[in-house]
């Protein structure tokens, strides 16, 4: 198409690609952290019990993951830009049909099932696929940035969706998140190529010559994507980051994104003030998941997965001791913070070294499909406990421990085992 022909910057316009991928990120993110704050105007709205909630915010979360390795195989059967555009399109409409909504089960439908589906392929398999097709060089430093458009995704929406939650209730919180969603479809159609070749460069660092472009995969994506499932789950190395990825979502989406402005009304902290404190934390993941990245071109990952999963542990294991005093939630947003999405670029650095290049997104959206699957546990999880206990205490107790076993955990990961190998075939 004529739209995506002769782009300005030559090799540097990878990082016009980065930074609409990253906006749509951070969008994304946005809309996925959404009924955090939803989740007390809705409970004083319609009178719905907390865990009725929290299973719609858990639905969303699970299929925001388990759509991502399905959304890979479709990226490469038809196209990205595709892909991305109808999942984009899904997400604002589905957000816009929850404003008619009456009965739990529409907020299942709507922030649940429709919008899980249609975030799954905006999100960190998204990132994984733009880094490997526009990057031969500083890979964890690209993976690092767009990782933590979701900490800013927090940063932006949370504070002005709090607001809006707090002075004006659920709906013009909706309303907001579905025209930012739409916003996004021009941005992707005009500014993201197909990849590189499609605009007549090379990966940016590549010699350009030299570096030729996969064939898109053919036959039947379901097939393949499943078909590159049961391969790389014939190695330990895919359960080891499926595990430690399947407690990151435990310990950060699922339980502190989902509940902690819950956590906070809790102990008498207003909403606003409380969604204040996910912002803070935006401000230090993006610095941390940045630092990461550019760590991760350096050092052994597994040492950083080890260090990250350790520091998360003890902040969860603190919190509900730390008093809920201005000074100690600051030092939590900002230990907390530093180490949200911080296991991003180690954790798809350890995939591509260990399935290759073609096949590391895919064995990636599946490994972020254990990610989602954690957080919509603990989503679900940390809903039930406040139910049946009346405070979260113990579901941070819990959280904080299994991040400590997911340290431990990051240590056995050997990619020498499967080193390059490429498990992503033609249907």
């Amino acid at each position: 198409m004529n739209i995506i022909q002769n782009r300005p910057f030559g090799q540097r316009y990878a990082f016009v690609v980065v930074a609409v991928i990253f906006v749509s990120l951070l969008i994304a993110a946005g809309m996925r952290s959404a009924p955090s704050v939803l989740m007390l105007p809705l409970e004083e709205a319609f009178g719905w019990r907390r865990d009725a909630i929290s299973l719609a915010a858990a639905i969303g979360i699970f299929l925001y993951g388990l759509a991502g390795p399905f959304a890979a195989a479709l990226m490469d059967r038809v196209g990205l830009r595709r892909t991305v555009m109808a999942s984009i399109a899904l997400m604002s409409a589905s957000t816009a049909l929850s404003l008619f909504m009456t009965e739990p089960w529409h907020l299942v439908a709507t922030w649940g099932i429709f919008s899980g589906i249609g975030s799954g392929a905006v999100a960190s398999v998204l990132g994984a696929t733009i880094v490997n097709r526009w990057f031969k060089t500083n890979r964890g430093l690209m993976m690092g940035l767009m990782s933590a458009s979701s900490a800013t995704g927090m940063l932006v929406f949370l504070p002005a969706l709090a607001a809006l939650a707090q002075y004006g209730g659920w709906r013009p919180v909706v309303i907001t998140v579905s025209i930012a969603t739409a916003a996004l479809l021009p941005l992707v159609y005009f500014l993201v190529p197909e990849r590189p070749s499609s605009i007549g460069l090379a990966r940016y660092g590549a010699e350009g010559d030299n570096e030729q472009d996969a064939p898109a995969t053919q036959g039947n994506f379901l097939t393949t994507t499943l078909g590159t499932l049961r391969r790389a789950a014939g190695t330990r190395v895919f359960w080891y980051l499926f595990a430690t990825f399947f407690i990151c979502g435990f310990t950060t989406n699922g339980l502190v994104g989902t509940h902690l402005i819950a956590f906070c009304g809790d102990m008498g902290i207003p909403e606003v003030r409380a969604a204040g404190l996910l912002a803070l934390m935006g401000v230090f993941d993006l610095i941390g998941t940045t630092l990461s990245g550019w760590l991760t071109d350096r050092f052994d990952p597994r040492k950083l997965l080890g260090v990250y999963y350790g520091i998360r542990g003890l902040s969860l294991i603190y919190l509900p001791y730390s008093g809920f005093s201005g000074l100690s939630l600051t030092i939590f947003a900002i230990l907390y913070g530093l180490d949200w999405i911080a296991t991003v670029p180690p954790t798809l650095r350890l995939a591509n070294e260990s399935f290759g290049d073609r096949s590391g997104p895919l064995v990636f959206g599946w490994i972020v499909a254990g990610h989602q699957v954690g957080a919509a546990t603990a989503a679900f999880f940390g809903g039930a406990l406040r139910e049946m206990q009346g405070d979260y205490v113990l579901a941070f107790q819990i959280a904080g421990m299994t991040a400590i076993a997911a340290a431990a955990l990051s240590l056995l990961i050997d990619p020498a085992e499967t080193r390059g190998r490429e498990v992503m075939q033609p249907a």
